[in-house]
C-alpha cells in the first residue's frame, strides 16, 4: 500500500527533497519547483481537480504538507469553538502550526494511521466530485496528468477509481472515530472546494449533518478556513 500521508502532501502541499532550510525558505523553494514543473509539485488539488482552494492555498500548504495544513486549521477551529468565540474570518489568520504533539489533531506517526489518511483523500476527492462536473472526459484529462505526476501505479490507481466510483458518503462518515476526525473530514471537504454553488453548499451542509458536528463549530471551521485564504 502506497503512503498516503505523502499522497496528501501532494494534494496540499510537499516535503520535497531539497527543501530544506527555514520554513519560509522551504516554501520559497517548492513555489519555484512548483512554477518549474507543476506535475512535481504539491497542490494536486488545483492542478488535477482544477479547484479555486487548490490555486489559493498553494503558498502557505507547501510550507507544512497536506495532513499538517488540515490537522492544524481542524485544531485551531475546535479550540476557537471550545472557547467560545465568535466564529469571523479574520483579515489575517497567524502563521499555521502543526498542532501540538499531545493533542488529538497530532499529525505525529503514532497518531494517524495510514486509512485515516486515506480517508482525507477521499473526502477531498468527494467534496471535489460534489458539483458532477467530473465526467468520463475530465477523468481522463485528470488521469493524464496524475500519470505525468509521478505518484506511482498504487497511487494513480487509488486516484482514478475514487474518481470513477459514486460518492460514498457512509463509507466516509463511518471513517472518522472521534469528533477531532470529524472536524479533519470536514476541513479537508471544506478546503477542496469553494461552496458558491448550491450543490457544493449543499454537500458540505449534508457532510457536516451526517458527521454530526454542532452548527457552531461548523461556523468556526468556515471561518478558520475563509482566513486561511484572505492571509494568503
Amino acid at each position: 500500500m502506497f503512503d498516503a500521508k505523502k499522497l496528501l502532501d501532494q494534494f496540499l502541499g510537499s516535503q520535497m527533497p531539497g527543501a530544506s532550510g527555514s520554513i519560509g525558505q522551504k516554501g520559497n523553494d517548492i513555489l519555484g519547483m512548483a512554477k518549474a514543473n507543476p506535475w512535481k509539485s504539491g497542490a494536486l488539488a488545483a492542478v488535477l481537480l482544477g479547484t479555486k482552494t487548490g490555486r489559493s492555498l498553494g503558498g502557505n500548504a507547501l510550507k507544512l504538507g497536506g495532513l499538517a495544513v488540515i490537522a492544524g486549521l481542524g485544531y485551531q477551529a475546535y479550540k476557537n469553538y471550545q472557547a467560545g468565540q465568535k466564529p469571523e474570518p479574520t483579515q489575517a489568520l497567524p502563521e499555521l502550526l502543526p498542532p501540538p504533539q499531545d493533542s488529538p489533531f497530532s499529525t505525529e506517526p503514532q497518531a494517524v494511521s495510514n486509512d485515516f489518511a486515506l480517508s482525507l483523500v477521499r473526502a477531498m476527492i468527494a467534496a471535489a466530485k460534489a458539483d458532477g462536473h467530473i465526467d468520463t472526459a475530465e477523468r481522463a484529462r485528470i488521469m493524464d496528468k496524475v500519470h505525468l505526476s509521478g505518484l506511482g501505479t498504487e497511487a494513480e490507481a487509488f486516484i482514478e477509481a475514487e474518481l470513477a466510483k459514486p460518492i460514498d458518503l457512509d463509507a466516509l462518515v463511518a471513517s472518522a472515530k472521534t469528533e477531532e476526525q470529524k472536524v479533519e473530514i470536514y476541513t479537508a471537504s471544506r478546503l477542496t472546494i469553494e461552496p458558491d454553488t448550491r450543490t457544493e453548499r449543499g454537500y458540505l451542509d449534508m457532510l457536516a449533518g451526517r458527521l454530526g458536528l454542532p452548527d457552531a463549530l461548523v461556523d468556526h471551521i468556515e471561518a478558520t478556513v475563509a482566513s486561511a485564504k484572505i492571509s494568503l
